[in-house]
């Protein structure tokens, strides 16, 4: 079973050896010459092209990335300057459960009015913040 397989490598090894020895005439030489330089020229080419896409790929990913970032940040300051309003604003109606008839409900509306500017500055600053 090797033996076939080792003869048959051999006789290859052989022929392209006694194949070596024979140069090519000058203008099949010339014309194999121009032919690599073109097919060299193409490639180099077409890598310049892969690499340009590559590179406006990784860009738009970037891009992509940066922009999921920014609205992440934006919504997570939204998120927290409202739970500060929220606080807040529990805190103040408390507070004006101290107060009695129409001072209670002043108090409340102006706490009312108070979380409501609160949101309405955070909703703007995220926003802002998206663009």
């Amino acid at each position: 079973m090797r033996l076939p397989i080792i003869s048959i490598i051999g006789l290859a090894i052989a022929a392209l050896a006694a194949g070596c020895d024979h140069a090519k005439s000058p203008q099949a030489a010339a014309n194999d010459i121009a032919a690599a330089k073109q097919s060299a020229a193409q490639e180099v080419s077409e890598a310049h092209r892969e690499a340009a896409k590559d590179i406006n790929g990784a860009s738009k990913d970037l891009q992509d990335k940066s922009s999921a970032l920014a609205d992440a940040n934006a919504k997570a300051g939204y998120d927290v300057a409202v739970a500060r309003a929220d606080g807040d604003h529990k805190i103040a109606i408390q507070e004006c459960m101290t107060h009695e008839g129409d001072g209670q409900k002043l108090c409340k509306d102006r706490a009312d009015a108070d979380y409501d500017a609160a949101k309405a500055n955070a909703k703007a600053t995220r926003t802002a913040q998206q663009q």
